[in-house]
């Protein structure tokens, strides 16, 4: 039988330097991975990859950093080459990248649509692909999403829209992979407490979303807590193997499916 144990495993997080990214390297190190890639998209974020790649050190893995761009196929597999030449094949394949826009769609122009599609949906789609190429046999790959997915909601339509087919994605990808023991998920976090969220938004829109959830009165700000995602995706990428193809949204009752 196959071992699903974090331990002695290598990782490659893309969007790994900061935020929900930055807090799985660390867990994971802490768990007992052996090496741990964190990728990060620019020179903006370098001093926050900087120090997710000293905590995984600390933690006793092995840390590996690597900017890149993932717009096109080409950075993606260079990404996962670079990977291999440092450390080895991957066990473990996890993709936080995402850009979110809140707009009406009479607002949205063809560039920030193109844009939205890009970053949510081709970068997804490649990542996948050269996960299913690269990963060692036994292999997990989680995908972070949106539980706008579940959403009935306006001026969403570009982001959640752009992340819907990484559903698909993960289904086929499950099916196409399986036959080397690869799992394939994708997380749904609710809106989390980042500051990947506050920009996009109003302070009525803060003010209503810190209470939607169903669970929000129990949560620190109401909002989804990146240190309640974690867990689970530690599980999908280790023991919970056997959930394979599926979205899963985690987000205190917020939205359902």
């Amino acid at each position: 039988m196959a071992n699903h144990s974090i331990k002695g495993k290598t990782v490659l997080i893309a969007g790994g330097a900061k935020n929900l990214g930055g807090l799985i390297a660390r867990d994971l190190a802490q768990q007992g991975a052996k090496a741990v890639v964190v990728h990060y998209n620019s020179e903006s974020s370098k001093a926050e990859a900087e120090a997710t790649v000293a905590a995984v050190k600390a933690a006793g893995a092995q840390a590996v950093l690597i900017q890149a761009d993932l717009k096109t196929a080409a950075a993606i597999e260079k990404l996962f080459a670079d990977t291999i030449a440092a450390v080895g094949r991957p066990d473990i394949a996890i993709n936080t990248v995402g850009k979110v826009l809140k707009k009406p769609m009479s607002d949205i122009s063809e560039a920030e649509y193109d844009d939205m599609a890009v970053v949510n949906s081709k970068t997804a789609f490649f990542f996948l692909k050269e996960a299913g190429k690269c990963l060692n046999d036994n292999g997990k790959i989680c995908t972070v999403v949106t539980s706008l997915l579940g959403a009935f909601t306006p001026f969403y339509a570009a982001y959640a829209g752009t992340k819907a087919p990484v559903e698909h994605y993960t289904r086929a990808a499950s099916k196409e992979f399986g036959a080397r023991g690869i799992s394939v998920t994708a997380v749904g976090p609710g809106p989390m407490d980042t500051p990947f969220f506050y920009p996009a938004e109003g302070d009525d829109a803060v003010a209503y979303h810190k209470t939607a959830a169903a669970l929000s009165a129990f949560s620190k700000t109401g909002l989804t807590d990146i240190q309640d995602v974690v867990p689970f995706i530690r599980h999908l990428v280790s023991d919970g193997w056997w959930i394979t193809g599926q979205t899963i949204l985690i987000n205190g009752g917020y939205t359902t499916k």
